[in-house]
């Protein structure tokens, strides 16, 4: 059954069905190709598919947000050039729509109905997108890529994520990255950092752990959409998240995150050895 909007979910245990209804998956386009590479990589877009697919079959209905880092990041494209920022931004999302359409193309090889729906005009190759539109296809049972981030420059598809995991009324926002979830720093620079399982949202604002951008963490945080970091790398993660296994880093809100964080993040304390009697005189 899917989780309550009043409230954030508790910290889910492992059943055999999933645990949501509607999910929204945001992949990087750093997703799309191996470490430090560019483009496409066939081997890791159908791992990506075949993900993807195996979420639909279990009756889950699926929107999935693309980055297109692996092409265009415009931030940075903008500070290295002469292309002003929203120009360079304008190329990321198309560099999304070329994600997408490849994704698309690989799901429905595998047998999954799927719909791009952008957010710019390209009405030549995808669908443009319309809330009621969208959710008329998750009903359906298609899967829903969603290319082009929000339409709107100076924005990030992590924004969009968030954004679109709001009109579409997904239970949950699954972020899906190259590392095991949300550390306290950088586990590629620290090899003693620490793994969160569980942290609240205004703990990823007070220590600026970087797993979104203020903008969609706040976004979240308002509508009380729950949030699973987790590495996409690891095959059958994603079929692994929506059964409640305890994947990743879930972001909730402080009432839930604070305790789960205590009992799962930080490491236990030995109990103090009992005090003998004291011998009478």
């Amino acid at each position: 059954m899917p989780q309550s909007k009043s409230a954030a979910p508790a910290k889910a245990k492992s059943t055999s069905g999933p645990a949501y209804k509607r999910v929204l998956l945001k992949i990087s386009g750093e997703g799309f190709s191996h470490e430090g590479g560019f483009g496409i990589e066939a081997d890791e877009i159908e791992k990506i598919a075949k993900q993807c697919v195996e979420v639909c079959k279990s009756g889950v209905e699926l929107a999935i947000v693309v980055g297109g880092g692996n092409f265009i990041r415009g931030a940075t494209f903008a500070e290295d050039g002469h292309i002003k920022r929203a120009t360079a931004d304008y190329m990321g999302m198309l560099a999304t729509v070329i994600n997408a359409l490849a994704l698309q193309e690989t799901m429905e090889k595998f047998g999954q109905p799927t719909r791009v729906l952008s957010a710019i005009s390209v009405y030549n190759v995808c669908e443009p997108f319309i809330r009621r539109r969208a959710i008329r296809h998750l009903e359906k049972g298609r899967a829903v890529i969603l290319a082009a981030g929000t339409g709107n420059p100076f924005f990030t598809t992590d924004t969009c994520a968030a954004l679109r995991a709001t009109e579409l009324e997904a239970d949950v926002v699954l972020k899906a990255t190259k590392v095991d979830g949300i550390y306290d720093s950088d586990p590629k620079k620290n090899p003693a950092a620490k793994l969160y399982h569980t942290v609240s949202y205004e703990e990823v604002h007070q220590k600026q752990l970087r797993v979104m951008d203020l903008t969609a963490i706040t976004l979240c945080m308002e509508r009380k959409i729950p949030v699973v970091v987790f590495n996409l790398k690891t095959e059958g993660n994603i079929a692994r998240v929506l059964r409640g296994e305890d994947v990743g880093t879930r972001i909730l809100p402080s009432n839930d995150g604070q305790l789960a964080e205590t009992a799962f993040a930080q490491p236990m304390t030995p109990a103090a050895p009992a005090k003998s009697p004291k011998p009478r005189k």
